[in-house]
């Protein structure tokens, strides 16, 4: 019993790890970049002049600093509006809004 039960182990844990391979490529593709939606210090890479790489932004929703989200979830994302009242949203493109000073 003791060699059945080591056998359906590894069996279990070979079939999950297989099955965490073969999801991971199809998840990668389902992701796009998002601009201006990062927190300051949580955009992924490439955020744009001023910025070198991941955790670079420097001020939250900075229009030229992306995220990447599920695809598809990009524009329709609700974010707090600016503090002067003006909306946020998120957008494919780098935007021009929530620059930090230079």
């Amino acid at each position: 019993m003791t060699a059945m039960t080591s056998r359906l182990v590894l069996g279990t844990s070979l079939v999950c790890a297989l099955g965490a391979m073969a999801v991971t490529p199809v998840m990668a593709n389902e992701m796009e970049k998002c601009f201006g939606v990062a927190l300051a210090g949580q955009n992924d890479c490439a955020a744009g002049p001023g910025t070198t790489c991941a955790g670079t932004s420097k001020v939250d929703y900075q229009g030229n600093a992306w995220k990447l989200v599920p695809t598809g979830t990009c524009l329709t994302m609700e974010l707090p509006a600016a503090e002067d009242g003006a909306a946020r949203m998120g957008a494919l493109e780098a935007l021009e809004r929530d620059l930090p000073n230079a």
